[in-house]
């Protein structure tokens, strides 16, 4: 189809080529732009899992296997006081405190007339980690700590 005029029909195919190169142009900057972002947010992620070393004003950030190494230590130390030591552990004085009241509550269960007499076993020592602390019986048979010890 032509118009008739050479100039009119010059412009309109010319129009026609800048406005299919200005649609491709925007396809491709927005594909360029789309690939440029996902890139950036890889990065962000890769830099995340592997950490980053201190920079200048900027401290060092660490990975993720470090942190979940610094968690499994700390879930390690939870769990070393979760089971009897000897006597090292919150469990062996969780146990102590529940065979002391065990005692307390088959006696007073039992009515008996006679004072119980404190235990003739040493205080034991409890804790673990940051501090120590000795628990023993009152005269009355209470269970009672007696002060942390560094």
């Amino acid at each position: 189809m032509e118009a008739g005029i050479p100039a009119l029909d010059a412009l309109l195919v010319w129009g026609g080529a800048i406005t299919l190169l200005a649609a491709l142009g925007t396809a491709a900057w927005r594909a360029v732009r789309g690939t440029l972002r996902v890139g950036r947010k890889v990065e962000e992620f890769i830099n995340d899992w592997n950490g980053e070393p201190a920079r200048p004003g900027v401290p060092a950030r660490l990975g993720v296997m470090q942190r979940v190494s610094g968690i499994e230590g700390r879930v390690a130390s939870i769990e070393h006081e979760l089971h009897p030591e000897g006597g090292t552990s919150l469990r062996d004085a969780v146990d102590l405190a529940n065979t002391r009241l065990a005692r307390r509550s088959a006696t007073r269960v039992g009515r008996s007339t006679s004072r119980r007499r404190p235990s003739d076993e040493p205080p034991a020592l409890h804790g673990s980690g940051g501090g120590r602390f000795l628990i023993h019986d009152d005269p009355k048979g209470h269970a009672i700590c007696v002060g942390a010890l560094p």
